[in-house]
């Protein structure tokens, strides 16, 4: 079984107002990368990952006119995916949604939140559980005693799949918030609101770690999957903080108990040492440096149960992958579809 996550650029301006997909000559999203362009791009993306589910970070929007799952659904007919049906969980309160796209012949997902719903004031992670991902959740995040509210603006997609053989496991499809400084009018605003993003996404970090030592607690076997935002060296302000979102998340640091970590080969390499050669998922133009900035955003991790299962990473990176470089139309289509690569783990069950 092959299990992808991939993060597509505002797939959801590749649609209209009622959901129907503009394959046109106008701009998409992309710098100069035309809707028909990009969303051709995208159907040989697709196609070449041949996977039984990908986790759909930024898909197109749910509104009252159109629907996250049709849209998905009429982009995997017309290109003839075999992962052709689709799932939302909870909506966003942004334009860009988490949902997954499968093959119904193989798998079977549906949306299984765990956790109580909570009110405005929200709740803390304790012996019941974390709360809902739709909630809030109460974290001190400045060590003042007096924790904040957190939400997620695009609430984590909770699944509970099953294969055609019944093999149950879990997933979470993951959108951890952005630790840029967007809005700052100045340096001292930039720090300001790094920090406090850095904070809200660690505090996010730390809820989904909550439902992970659940789900572990459960035995169920588990797959985290998304774009986290963070990875070693992103910002300067780590070392403020002691330990990444990524490495909460993962279960690793002091006092954690190393068997019940999230295993993450990419995540691993990049967190052993930060003057080795660095695996990278994403590619973001620097206008005011004319030049791209590579990082580590996207993960796909599993539980130790399943890891055993003959997992093999894969990140389709069109520059460092011989297998997409040695393709040429899937090259130039991972570089057109979006500014993130997809990443895959394929698995024996």
């Amino acid at each position: 079984m092959r299990i992808a996550s991939y993060n597509v650029e505002w797939f959801g301006n590749l649609f209209g107002p009622t959901g129907r997909m503009l394959a046109d000559g106008e701009w998409s999203a992309r710098y100069e990368v035309t809707r028909a362009d990009q969303l051709g791009a995208l159907g040989i993306v697709f196609t070449a990952l041949d996977a039984d589910a990908v986790m759909v970070i930024e898909a197109p929007d749910q509104n009252r006119r159109r629907t996250t799952v049709g849209q998905l659904e009429t982009f995997a007919a017309h290109f003839g995916l075999r992962a052709r049906r689709a799932v939302l969980g909870f909506p966003s309160e942004t334009e860009q949604e988490i949902a997954l796209l499968y093959d119904p012949d193989v798998i079977e997902a549906v949306h299984d939140p765990m956790g109580a719903p909570t009110g405005k004031k929200g709740a803390p992670a304790g012996p019941a559980g974390a709360p809902r991902f739709d909630g809030a959740f109460r974290y001190d995040l400045d060590i003042d005693a007096a924790p904040e509210i957190i939400t997620f603006s695009k609430p984590p997609l909770e699944l509970a799949v099953t294969t055609r053989e019944g093999f149950a496991f879990r997933m979470i499809g993951v959108h951890a918030k952005s630790k840029a400084p967007h809005g700052a009018r100045n340096a001292h605003e930039a720090r300001r609101i790094a920090i406090e993003n850095r904070r809200k996404q660690l505090a996010q970090c730390v809820w989904l770690r909550a439902r992970v030592d659940e789900i572990l607690d459960l035995g169920a076997p588990l797959v985290v999957l998304g774009d986290f935002n963070d990875g070693p060296g992103l910002d300067e302000y780590e070392k403020l903080f002691g330990r990444s979102g990524l490495e909460i998340v993962l279960g690793l640091g002091a006092g954690s108990d190393p068997a019940r970590a999230l295993i993450e080969p990419h995540a691993g390499l990049a967190l052993s040492s930060k003057l080795a050669a660095q695996p990278t998922s994403a590619r973001f133009w620097l206008a005011d440096q004319h030049r791209y900035l590579s990082a580590l955003l996207d993960y796909v991790m599993l539980s130790p149960d399943l890891a055993a299962k003959g997992a093999r990473w894969r990140i389709w990176h069109p520059l460092d992958d011989p297998g997409c470089w040695r393709v040429p139309e899937l090259r130039d289509a991972l570089l057109a579809a979006s500014d993130h690569f997809p990443v895959s783990v394929d698995l024996q069950i």
